[in-house]
């Protein structure tokens, strides 16, 4: 068996949280395209439901919808189990789902701060925990967490502190977690995208001038594409990447090298 087969995904299970629309549409419909059956996961659930409908009709796998709020422990928990009964196990999952919140420190909010650290962090944790006690008690898998290049360098000009810190945990929470469950059959790695050039961002009037800045200081000269993180993902959830756990992938064009 060549290297191509042995990355496909054939028979595996997985979810995808904040998979409507942007990375976690793209790394969704690229485990569906490898041979896997995916859970759309987000709080837009019609959004959520075309997303599944679309990747569901151009890989032919099985592709479900499910509303749920990260935060929430509860909905959590019924999400894992539901993706377990309806897609009929766990192999794999990508914990996507976040938000920014551009403020001043001096001035930001605690509602924005906790806003930011409950989705981003706590999200992440509540996803990460209710997938692992399935994998631990079932073989074992793999768990993906959306980190970001802002977990190592401060962004500039936008004022962010809460969106940095709050990534700077999701790395930790992985190496953590890697550690703690490296000898029970379940792996844990993060990915950090540098600047993406999603639909939602290349079309926020409040974002254009940001963009142009960061162009001007990126070393390839652009923003990546959503696509450009998705065979760092599909080879995460597969076979080939059973010696990878607690590492984070930067993939930012070179962004942090200075």
């Amino acid at each position: 068996m060549g290297i191509i087969e042995k990355m496909r995904l054939d028979g595996k299970k997985g979810f995808v949280t904040g998979a409507a629309r942007g990375i976690g549409k793209c790394t969704a419909t690229a485990f569906a395209e490898a041979g896997a059956d995916v859970a759309i996961v987000d709080l837009d659930i019609e959004e959520a439901k075309k997303t599944a409908a679309e990747i569901a009709e151009k890989t032919g796998r099985k592709v479900i919808a499910i509303k749920t709020d990260c935060t929430d422990k509860d909905q959590v928990d019924a999400m894992v189990a539901q993706v377990v009964q309806e897609l009929g196990g766990l192999d794999f999952c990508h914990n996507n789902a976040g938000i920014c919140i551009n403020a001043p420190a001096e001035e930001m909010t605690w509602e924005q701060w906790s806003k930011v650290i409950n989705i981003n962090l706590n999200g992440i944790f509540l996803t990460d925990i209710a997938a692992g006690k399935y994998m631990l008690a079932n073989g074992g898998g793999s768990i993906i967490n959306t980190a970001s290049m802002s977990a190592h360098i401060v962004n500039v000009p936008q004022p962010q502190c809460a969106y940095n810190a709050s990534k700077a945990g999701v790395i930790q929470l992985t190496k953590s977690l890697a550690i703690e469950w490296a000898k029970r059959g379940v792996r844990v790695n993060s990915i950090s995208p540098g600047y993406i050039g999603t639909e939602l961002t290349l079309n926020s009037p409040t974002l254009i001038p940001l963009i142009e800045k960061w162009n001007e200081m990126a070393p390839l000269g652009r923003m990546g594409k959503p696509e450009e993180l998705e065979s760092i993902c599909v080879y995460l959830a597969g076979d080939t990447s059973t010696f990878t756990t607690g590492s984070d992938f930067i993939i930012d064009g070179a962004f942090t090298c200075f």
